[in-house]
């Protein structure tokens, strides 16, 4: 029996849900590409995470409690992408008329978990308060790993589906233009807010 799978839900469900630049990227990718076109994202964020959370079970907490420099490391790689996908967002309608493809591939968005800020501080805190040291270890783990995969699958899931849900509302390419401004906006908040460490 694991005796903290409540509170690891509840904090799971936090960490996931609220916006942040997975998030983001993925209300941005639903309204301009649909879902059909946006599970490569859906896919790179769900096993990307999973993968930092298992790196995390495996020790990466304990690297970086020795190695603090990492931190800043992580951060500073993360808001580089986070501008450039913030530009490619917001000027991609301008660099000549032709499709719009999607700015994130599945690479690109399984790479971007491990300099995710929010998401390294979530996997590495998800390991330290919900995996007991001791003979206990793997299966409490992989609990959390099973949450944590759920978890962040239903959330990026949901929020190309809240993408697409507002794509129904305009077909205008003026109200387009001002909702991928909107995202990549977000994005450059979300780089702040990192280095406020809010």
């Amino acid at each position: 029996m694991y005796p903290s799978l409540a509170p690891l839900i509840f904090f799971s469900i936090a960490a996931a849900f609220t916006p942040g630049p997975n998030n983001i990227i993925g209300s941005y990718s639903g309204f301009n590409f649909g879902i059909k076109k946006s599970l490569p994202l859906i896919l790179g964020v769900t096993f990307g995470y999973t993968a930092l959370i298992i790196l995390s079970a495996a020790g990466l907490n304990v690297i970086f409690n020795t190695y603090p420099i990492l931190k800043t490391v992580i951060k500073v790689l993360g808001s580089f992408f986070l501008i450039y996908l913030a530009y490619k967002i917001s000027f991609q309608n301008q660099i000549k008329k032709k499709k719009i493809k999607n700015p994130v591939t599945f690479y690109e968005t399984f790479a971007f978990q491990f300099v995710n800020p929010k998401g390294v501080f979530a996997a590495i805190t998800s390991i330290s308060l919900f995996v007991e040291l001791g003979s206990n270890y793997l299966f409490h783990s992989l609990i959390v790993i099973i949450v944590s995969f759920c978890c962040a699958i239903t959330s990026i899931t949901s929020w190309c589906l809240l993408g697409k849900f507002l794509k129904h509302f305009s077909e205008n390419k003026k109200f387009i233009q001002v909702f991928n401004y909107t995202m990549s906006f977000s994005l450059i908040v979300c780089v702040i807010l990192i280095y406020l460490k809010i």
